[in-house]
């Protein structure tokens, strides 16, 4: 428990009953919750209830840790040490007459989006929100179209958003980026505000970007040989016709995160000499050394995927960036994977974070990522 809400529950215990909710009210009045005090974390929720808790997604701790009730009070507090650099999402779990619904923090403005809705965010006092994720009034903004094309892959018309830098010319010749979950890169990431800031601040080559999205991510991103077909055979032969792109594999590269991972590296390994350069984050790369896994069959053709490629990882890339939350149950895996992807590419650097398997711990690590795998002439004049 935080010194501040120690120290609360020491002046209430020396007040009757009846001053105990002005009390609360004057403290919560007084600070943000929940309340950080260093490595010191007290989350707060109240109100009337048979239990509450905290629910959070940091592999290795209970998912669901109990609130104890302050005495004659209707406030609630759960205590957890947090690492001072790190990031957390979280809910609060409220059972009344045996119903538990899951809920955001009511006294903590800060949420976290995602494709399934939101979740209440609390970071240690070194974490920051990149300023270079946030929109600035300075940088020139890039241009979003989108394109449809049939898919002989699939055997169906795939749509795909292309963002054009704001120095776009036809005259140029341009390097490409594929993202898998493209959208939700825009939506949930701040994919494009990103590359409009490191663009114009040098970091980046004017660059252009696919944002490719699936219809049925879990099979087709689950290393299925149909999507390689369709990024090297349908989308990337259509994108050479109708836009200027450098024409050679160091010039090319592919973005993804969890299932969209595999899809990276599984293209990479199916179509050697296709793509240079491979951004991984989280990436959903379980495997097995003996015996069966336990994720369930969606996971199938991934473990075989997986299993497949430390068998035989061949050369992939001329580049490959890893990035894993080091709250996740897939940090084993990512780990586990880097001296084999050594072998297979010609460089190849990890990075972990103290956050979990969500938008904003990928978000985080787009400039250092990005920026690797695509200098922009400020890294060639000054590195």
């Amino acid at each position: 428990m935080t010194p501040a809400v120690l120290e609360l529950q020491r002046r209430l215990g020396a007040v009757e009953p009846a001053a105990r909710a002005a009390l609360v009210d004057t403290f919560l009045a007084r600070r943000e919750v929940p309340v950080v005090e260093g490595r010191h974390v007290t989350f707060l929720w109240r109100g009337e209830a048979d239990d509450v808790a905290l629910v959070h997604w940091i592999y290795g701790l209970e998912q669901s840790r109990p609130f104890r009730r302050l005495p004659d009070t209707d406030l609630w507090f759960h205590a957890l040490d947090l690492p001072e650099h790190a990031r957390m999402e979280y809910k609060i779990a409220v059972t009344r007459s045996g119903r538990t619904d899951w809920q955001h923090d009511a006294f903590n403005p800060r949420l976290a989006r995602d494709p399934f809705g939101a979740n209440s965010v609390v970071h240690g006092p070194a974490y920051r929100e990149p300023a270079w994720a946030r929109p600035d009034a300075d940088a020139r903004r890039g241009q979003l179209r989108t394109i449809e094309l049939q898919s002989t892959a699939f055997g169906d018309v795939r749509r795909v958003d292309l963002y054009l830098p704001a120095r776009y010319r036809r005259t140029r010749r341009h390097p490409l980026l594929i993202v898998h979950d493209g959208p939700d890169y825009v939506r949930y990431a701040a994919l494009t505000t990103i590359l409009d800031n490191l663009i114009e601040r040098g970091e980046l080559p004017p660059l252009v970007v696919a944002l490719t999205a699936s219809p049925d991510r879990l099979v087709e991103y689950a290393a299925d040989p149909r999507h390689a077909g369709f990024l090297c055979d349908d989308l990337l032969p259509a994108l050479h016709r109708q836009l200027s792109l450098v024409d050679s594999p160091s010039a090319r590269g592919l973005l993804g995160a969890s299932f969209g991972a595999v899809a990276a590296l599984s293209t990479a390994w199916r179509r050697p000499g296709v793509f240079g350069h491979l951004i991984l984050q989280s990436g959903s790369f379980a495997f097995t050394d003996i015996g069966r896994h336990e994720r369930g069959p969606i996971w199938d053709p991934v473990v075989d995927f997986v299993n497949a490629f430390r068998r035989a990882p061949g050369r992939i890339a001329e580049q490959v960036f890893v990035t894993c939350g080091t709250f996740e149950s897939l940090v084993y895996y990512n780990r586990s994977l880097i001296p084999l992807l050594q072998t297979a590419a010609d460089e190849v650097r990890y990075e972990e974070a103290q956050d979990g398997h969500n938008w904003e711990n990928w978000r985080d690590r787009l400039r250092t990522a990005l920026s690797w795998t695509f200098p922009g002439p400020l890294w060639f004049v000054y590195e």
